[in-house]
């Protein structure tokens, strides 16, 4: 009898230890749950919210219609003017771009082409939103008298490889830009001339007018 009994407890204690340990197995295959607020969740948060975390950028990836020499080319053009090595282009860094390329903006006028590439609105050019101008001067998408259109047409960049699209784009305003340069040379030209030719004319004014006032002196 005795024996029966231990045996009917060593089945009961054998069962009891089965189940604990499907119910541990069980615990240990769900998620551990994570407390609101805990770095994993806001971590999860930011990625997955507009504007949140931060996204691998590649822009042979994204802008495919240009070469890879093009997008160096755009890239050292825009670490060019980058004077703060932030990774950006501010209001100021563009104003002094701008000059250079000799095109220079007033103050809304900067503030306009930032606001038309800015698609985060923090006021500043990404290397992304640089390449946009590039992308919108290629599909013909700029107003001709912006001054990003003037910022595409009077960088260097060579956009000549076979396959770009908007290349001939490029090529006309290329030209144009030639062609405006070539005419703001001569009305410099002419109105530097027509300074000389006007002191000319005072020095020659001055010189008679004294020479009148030594005959009545005499």
């Amino acid at each position: 009898m005795a024996e029966e009994l231990a045996e009917r407890l060593g089945r009961r204690l054998g069962m009891r230890e089965g189940d604990a340990e499907q119910q541990q197995q069980q615990q240990d295959a769900e998620p551990t749950p994570v407390p609101p607020g805990s770095p994993a969740v806001r971590a999860v948060g930011s990625e997955g919210s507009p504007g949140g975390g931060r996204r691998l950028f590649s822009p042979a990836a994204e802008f495919r219609e240009f070469s890879r020499r093009q997008l160096r080319d755009m890239e050292r053009l825009f670490r060019q003017y980058d004077a703060g090595k932030d990774g950006f282009i501010d209001l100021m860094e563009l104003k002094l771009m701008m000059e250079k390329l000799g095109a220079p903006q007033t103050h809304l006028g900067l503030k306009n082409m930032i606001k038309e590439v800015d698609e985060d609105l923090d006021s500043k050019l990404s290397f992304r939103e640089f390449l946009l101008i590039f992308r919108k001067a290629a599909a013909g998408e700029l107003q001709e008298d912006s001054g990003l259109h003037a910022l595409a047409r009077l960088s260097e960049i060579d956009v000549s490889t076979e396959g770009v699209k908007g290349a001939k784009s490029f090529f006309e305003a290329k030209a144009q830009a030639v062609t405006e340069g070539s005419r703001f040379e001569e009305e410099i030209r002419a109105e530097q001339e027509e300074k000389r030719r006007q002191a000319e004319e005072m020095k020659q004014r001055k010189a008679a007018f004294k020479e009148l006032q030594s005959a009545f002196a005499q």
